[in-house]
């Protein structure tokens, strides 16, 4: 069944009018009136719903029940990721969606090779949401997670809650990912960008209470370091097991 990212409060026997971004996805997808969709809000909430009218640039559908299934992971992750070039960063948000990520944080650090502010930073960010409501659709999340505002890497060191398991992928001062103790609360997990994290960056997340963390002796890119470690803790914390 179809799904759709639909950011509006829906009741059972509502007829609803379906946005133009929709109305396009349907067509392209020969959608025909009178199947059935699934229309979701973001927040958790989703709805099944039936096609009365498909047009070229008009839909609209009736509202049939609620959907209870939950597809969200147990475990709460925030993945701070350094911005990485080219196709990477919109790789990495739309997998690490599809892993079960809870939040994203763009931050820039000093190897960044991306340097984004103004105008470019807002127009990159809403293409970042995009992708993360694509992603959504797709693996049938109900809840979308947010893309945060771009920040230094000091500041996302500053706002990161004390009482959360913090790690950070790094070589130095590493422990295997499986030693570290079941997380009871929420996660924050920190990725550099191509070029690695500098020493004062490291030593910085350390004073911060951040625990280093490896996958192994190769030394991962870091649109596979991020997926790959997202990956493992599913395995080991989360609902891959």
């Amino acid at each position: 069944m179809p799904r759709f990212y639909l950011p509006e409060n829906l009741s059972v026997g509502q007829t609803v009018a379906l946005p133009d971004n929709i109305v396009r996805h349907l067509n392209v997808l020969r959608v025909r009136p009178n199947e059935n969709i699934t229309l979701f809000d973001g927040k958790g909430k989703a709805h099944a719903a039936r096609l009365t009218v498909l047009e070229k640039r008009r839909a609209e559908a009736e509202i049939l029940h609620e959907d209870t299934t939950d597809n969200e992971s147990p475990l709460n992750i925030t993945l701070i990721q350094s911005i990485s070039s080219g196709d990477r960063m919109d790789f990495t948000l739309q997998k690490s969606v599809e892993l079960g990520v809870t939040a994203i944080q763009p931050v820039i650090s000093e190897r960044c090779i991306v340097r984004l502010d103004g105008e470019r930073a807002a127009k990159r960010l809403a293409r970042w949401q995009e992708i993360v409501i694509s992603a959504c659709e797709q693996s049938g999340r109900n809840t979308v997670p947010p893309v945060l505002p771009i920040i230094g890497y000091r500041e996302a060191l500053d706002k990161m809650p004390s009482e959360s398991t913090k790690l950070i992928m790094s070589i130095n001062r590493a422990r295997k990912l499986g030693d570290i103790r079941h997380p009871s609360g929420a996660i924050v997990f920190m990725v550099g960008p191509e070029g690695g994290w500098t020493e004062q960056e490291e030593q910085q997340a350390f004073d911060a209470g951040f625990q280093a963390v490896t996958l192994g002796k190769r030394i991962l890119r870091t649109e596979t370091a991020a997926l790959a470690a997202l990956a493992a803790m599913q395995t080991l914390w989360g609902d891959f097991a």
